[in-house]
């Protein structure tokens, strides 16, 4: 008896490839995600020294001090991105803002944190080489990650599509914060933008009834500008919930 290599009818079939999401599906969030990340690259780029200590529509912090809170962000996706979980998912895009409310304690001490942890690089270029380069690096293992991949973040499980988008509202609302003092920097994204649209929507509980621009209801909506009369009385009851997160 001689010793032949199995053919490959020799071998029981092996279960059928589990079904692959479209293509919009597949890239959606991370066309967004770049599409964010890149706007504020354009912002962060050609920062100097003297321009990280301008102050931003964040309370409280300079530039260098939100561009901490930024590089943080992006350092909190990257691992969320190569950390896979079990499930079962008890967040989505639009429902993991619900633990983010401002004037909370843990939003003081986050603004407390973020401001000692910037003041520690004495040169502001090193902090903004090091966003740059971990910012890119999210977005490439956003590109290898499979959108519904169950992953972990801040005690929560979410599908790494949602994750993305998170990360892209994120982004986006920063660089309004950002660009507050300088009025001739690009702005955010139009899919940013509309990724914030939809979260704001979605804890609002339905579409906006005001006439706001997509930036408008940004700051709005997450308390950076407060709601005048006429605004909160179109908003009706709804008014006493913003601001939806901050």
């Amino acid at each position: 008896m001689t010793d032949a290599e199995p053919t490959q009818d020799q071998y029981p079939p092996g279960p059928p490839p589990p079904p692959q999401p479209p293509e919009r599906v597949r890239t959606e969030p991370v066309r967004a995600l770049h599409a964010a990340y890149q706007a504020l690259a354009a912002v962060v780029a050609p920062l100097e020294d003297e321009d990280s200590w301008q102050p931003t529509g964040c309370t409280g912090w300079a530039v260098r001090d939100l561009l901490h809170h930024c590089l943080m962000d992006c350092e909190r996706g990257l691992v969320a991105l190569h950390t896979p979980a079990p499930g079962p998912v008890d967040r989505d895009a639009v429902t993991y803002w619900s633990d983010w409310r401002p004037g909370t304690e843990g939003a003081a001490n986050g603004r407390r944190w973020a401001r000692v942890s910037a003041s520690m690089f004495l040169y502001f270029d090193q902090l903004r080489g090091l966003y740059l380069e971990t910012a890119a690096a999210t977005l490439h293992a956003a590109a290898a990650t499979d959108p519904g991949l169950l992953v972990s973040t801040q005690g929560h499980t979410l599908t790494a599509g949602d994750l993305m988008s998170t990360l892209t509202v994120e982004a986006t609302i920063h660089h309004l914060d950002l660009v507050a003092s300088f009025p001739h920097a690009p702005g955010p994204s139009p899919s940013g933008l509309a990724r914030v649209r939809d979260t704001l929507d979605g804890l609002l509980g339905r579409p906006l009834p005001l006439d706001w621009n997509d930036e408008h209801y940004a700051r709005a909506a997450t308390g950076r500008l407060p709601l005048t009369d006429a605004e909160a009385r179109a908003l009706g009851p709804d008014a006493a919930s913003f601001p939806l997160f901050g």
